[in-house]
């Protein structure tokens, strides 16, 4: 199979990369600092050209104003890379799709002055050879790969780019829906719930340093003790065994997609056994709302909680005979 040059050459930069790992960090008295996983980066002025490595990064950075040059694709059938809830704020603008690796000639070309690797996964052998070409943000250090909270990313990214009076509106907006929507639903609170998903035979539950499980506890509810003592790689997502699915029965059982078919899911047999099955308690998102919270952005969140607000409704009434719309629609009742 033909390998095209970029990626040859990408091959050389990064069999180099040791000795760059060493090479000290720009230390001139820059206005902006930035500690990260990665140690240090420093920026003399606001970013106006920016490369969003992140595969969910272009929400955060199109919400405070700023139209990435390239955009890191992720998964989804949408223009650049961007979906239905941002594509407004993209304008007329066609930014670089950046498909599979980072291709640092790509990056080079594009002249950024300001790289975001926040939840791009990329190593920091990657990271030396981006930041020879300009800064490089990566995700706080208390936080793992992708596990940085939507509002600390925002205002990160905000920090970086100028816009931080933006960042602190867009916070208080969301926080206030949040807030509203667990005023309405008082008994949702101290509830447990679980995200899961099946494709591919394998049954597996999000964590909580996940995004998904993140919007779930801002509307009040915890992850199940069992789900909440496992762990799993980067710390976001872990296996569950076929024979035993009992770690993600929780009072609400949320149901993600990525094709947004419920095939494979309606005729898993171990899914019966759970009690949030027998009564009523799952829901099904479809491939928009399956994305929506798996962005957990502040731009996605706003349609996720739009859409969920009557699913989670139903299913949390304490009648088993309510039927959840989602639920139904997928064939899982």
């Amino acid at each position: 199979m033909h390998m095209p040059l970029a990626h040859l050459s990408r091959r050389g930069f990064l069999a180099g990369a040791t000795s760059l790992l060493a090479a000290p960090m720009l230390r001139a008295a820059e206005e902006l600092r930035f500690e990260h996983a990665y140690g240090e980066t420093g920026l003399a002025a606001p970013a106006k050209r920016v490369v969003s490595l992140g595969y969910t990064t272009q929400d955060s950075l199109l919400a405070l104003g700023v139209v990435p040059q390239a955009i890191r694709y992720w998964y989804g059938d949408h223009p650049y890379g961007v979906w239905p809830w941002a594509q407004p704020l993209l304008g007329a603008a066609q930014p670089v799709l950046m498909t599979g690796e980072v291709s640092i000639e790509t990056v080079a070309s594009l002249a950024p002055d300001l790289i975001v690797g926040i939840g791009s996964g990329i190593s920091q052998a990657e990271y030396a050879l981006l930041s020879q070409i300009a800064p490089v943000l990566m995700q706080a250090p208390e936080y793992t790969t992708y596990g940085m909270p939507w509002d600390a990313e925002l205002r990160m990214l905000a920090r970086a780019t100028g816009t931080t009076a933006r960042a602190e509106t867009l916070i208080t907006e969301l926080r206030g829906q949040f807030e509203a929507l667990r005023a309405r639903h008082p008994d949702w609170q101290g509830h447990s719930a679980a995200c899961a998903i099946h494709q591919g035979g394998q049954t597996s539950a999000f964590l909580a340093s996940d995004s998904r499980v993140q919007v779930l506890r801002e509307l009040g509810f915890h992850l199940p003790e069992a789900l909440a003592q496992m762990q799993g790689p980067d710390g976001f997502y872990t296996a569950l065994s076929p024979e035993d699915l009992s770690p993600i029965d929780a009072d609400l059982l949320l149901w993600l997609s990525g094709g947004g078919q419920a095939d494979d899911l309606a005729v898993l047999a171990m899914r019966r056994t759970l009690r949030a099955s027998a009564e009523g308690r799952e829901a099904f998102c479809d491939a928009l709302l399956s994305g929506a919270l798996s962005f957990g952005s502040v731009l996605s969140m706003p349609y996720a909680l739009e859409r969920l607000e009557p699913e989670i409704a139903a299913a949390l009434d304490g009648d088993p005979a309510t039927v959840v719309p989602s639920a139904e629609e997928a064939g899982l009742l």
